[in-house]
């Protein structure tokens, strides 16, 4: 306890001299906050590779990726290590898209080259998005914060005693109770009234019924992320970088085994830096990348299946055929419920967890800053117009680029409405990832098979059907005001969003197989391509080499409780416990 006030001291006087210097020097510390992040840049440039590690600038832990999982991380480890943190965005601190809930549909439809997030289209023709900034998905989500089911703490073998001081550890640091939107009490009366029971109350664990949940954004709207979880690191020990882009990882192959010894990375004037491990064997490289940037890197660093890695010219390091195999997304399909008078925003803060393993969820309203961005709801929103009318073949990139246009110039009226979207618990469907370049900047080629098993396509009609009814319940007629529309309306106004590039058909509207097929998006929710067995260890090492580990969703073969974030970053702080106590015993003191 008495270390932890001497971090906590420590850091607020290294940010009291930040401040200073950085006002000296033209810095704005609110962009980078803590006086342990600093650009690429910054960082020695080096030249020769050392086989061994070692050296003036070498690291008991390397973590690439500042995501959800790699900020608590990093911070964990860091109470007793040397942590270099790498992460290939920029920091969220003072980005208005990133900070605000009312901005929350901005930061995905911010398709720069600086933008927090990075679209990307799955082959399946899903739009979806995957995070760039320090935070990760945590900077760019609904912010709904709810635990795994400890059936699933159970299955992945994790132990419920330090899972149960892990959650907590987070909650009081960046996890706040919502204030309850009316469209919000409307969507639990109508999933109560469906037999979604019994009502939970609040509460942050994952049980059958219907409930309210947490969320990172304050009483203010102010979104807190996995970013702010570094104020818990200590800070003579701990180094960010931002956009430090990790090209791979490097190897000593002299060995009988691949050792990890150092990442190549690129700052953000393209300068190419190494930074290499101590060299103890208990040092670690850890990829926290996520679903989509975790396989990737292990693919461009050399392991993966070897006839697809000679074909891109890339050393093999060794030969895993089931890396980026099993993918998966947990496909969602939206019902939209039009309004007769504009409507307060909200994101999620209702679930209803069935039995049939389907989950209900709601949104309502739209909303804008006047410091945000100066566009409307780019490509997540719902509009008349069908490229997606186009076979995959025809869509060009001039046509997806006229798609995203029209998309930013939407009326806001179309958001005087809400959605209720239901989503499919644990898919059967499962696809994979596979490279297109070796630019590691570049989107990876990801397919998901959405509704490939049958069991999914019938999941996602039943949850239809119960949204529908919700949709032409008596709680949302006195809500909406309108009238009671007919399920073939409904599911015609929701079909008319055109909301993915997948083909339509004409009888979308009465095959609810179809309507699921026609009308699949994403919620975020991927994960997969480095499952345990395959490619890691249950401890989550990477199989085949040595001192190098994985920490994010990328090892899951299901997406934790509804919504992931709470697990992922708990995940984090979990994993640098158990870390700390392996290596230092359990008397550690952390």
């Amino acid at each position: 306890m008495a270390s932890s006030v001497a971090n906590q001291l420590f850091l607020f006087f290294c940010l009291w001299l930040y401040t200073l210097s950085s006002s000296q020097a033209g810095h704005h510390y609110s962009e980078f906050r803590y006086p342990f992040i600093r650009k690429a840049s910054s960082f020695p440039s080096s030249s020769s590779f050392s086989s061994s590690g070692g050296g003036d600038h070498a690291y008991d832990y390397i973590v690439v990726g500042g995501g959800t999982a790699g900020c608590p991380l990093a911070a964990t480890l860091s109470q007793k290590f040397s942590v270099l943190l790498l992460e290939r965005g920029g920091v969220p601190f003072a980005n208005a898209n990133v900070s605000f809930s009312e901005n929350f549909h901005l930061t995905l439809a911010d398709t720069s080259s600086t933008s927090a997030s990075q679209y990307f289209i799955s082959t399946d023709g899903v739009l979806n998005a995957r995070a760039r900034v320090l935070g990760g998905g945590t900077c760019i989500n609904a912010g709904f914060y709810t635990r795994a089911s400890t059936r699933f703490i159970h299955k992945v073998g994790w132990d419920a005693k330090l899972v149960n001081k892990s959650y907590p550890w987070v909650e009081k640091q960046i996890v706040h109770r919502p204030k309850v939107a009316p469209w919000q009490v409307v969507v639990r009366d109508s999933l109560l009234d469906l037999g979604v029971a019994p009502f939970n109350g609040f509460t942050y664990d994952h049980i059958y019924g219907t409930k309210f949940g947490g969320t990172i954004f304050d009483q203010f709207g102010r979104r807190q992320t996995a970013a702010e979880l570094l104020a818990s690191a200590d800070p003579r020990k701990l180094t960010v970088l931002v956009h430090a882009t990790v090209q791979k990882v490097l190897f000593d192959i002299s060995g009988k085994r691949p050792k990890a010894v150092g990442v190549l990375f690129k700052d953000e004037n393209g300068n190419q830096h190494q930074a290499f491990l101590s060299n103890s064997q208990r040092s670690e490289i850890i990829l926290s990348c996520g679903a989509i940037g975790t396989p990737q890197m292990l693919l461009l660093s050399g392991i993966g299946q070897k006839d697809e890695l000679e074909e891109k010219k890339i050393s093999v390091v060794l030969h895993n055929k089931f890396v980026g195999k099993g993918m998966a997304d947990n496909p969602m399909n939206a019902i939209f419920v039009p309004f007769k008078r504009p409507v307060q925003q909200s994101l999620i803060q209702t679930v209803g967890i069935t039995k049939m393993g389907v989950y209900i969820e709601a949104s309502s309203g739209y909303g804008q800053s006047k410091d945000s961005i100066h566009c409307h709801h780019g490509i997540m929103s719902a509009e008349i117009g069908q490229l997606s009318t186009l076979p995959p073949k025809q869509r060009t990139p001039e046509a997806i680029q006229a798609y995203i246009k029209r998309k930013k110039d939407i009326p806001h009226e179309v958001f005087e409405g809400g959605f209720i979207l239901e989503k499919i618990a644990s898919p059967i469907s499962t696809g994979q990832l596979r490279l297109i370049s070796t630019n590691v900047e570049d989107n990876p080629s990801v397919t998901f098979n959405y509704f490939k098993h049958p069991r999914d396509l019938q999941r996602c009609v039943d949850g239809i059907r119960m949204a529908t009814k919700m949709a032409q319940s008596e709680h949302f007629r006195n809500f909406t005001q309108c009238d009671k529309q007919t399920t073939d309306k409904i599911l015609n106004m929701s079909v008319s969003a055109n909301v993915n590039l997948v083909p339509k058909h004409t009888n979308d509207t009465k095959s609810l197989e179809q309507f699921c097929k026609d009308t699949v998006i994403t919620i975020w929710h991927y994960h997969g391509g480095c499952h345990v067995g395959k490619v890691v260890n249950r401890d989550y090492n990477v199989l085949g080499v040595n001192r190098l580990r994985i920490v994010d969703g990328s090892v899951f073969d299901e997406s934790p409780g509804t919504n992931p974030q709470a697990t992922v970053m708990m995940m984090g702080r979990y994993m640098g416990l158990k870390l700390l106590r392996d290596r230092l015993g359990k008397g550690a003191g952390v």
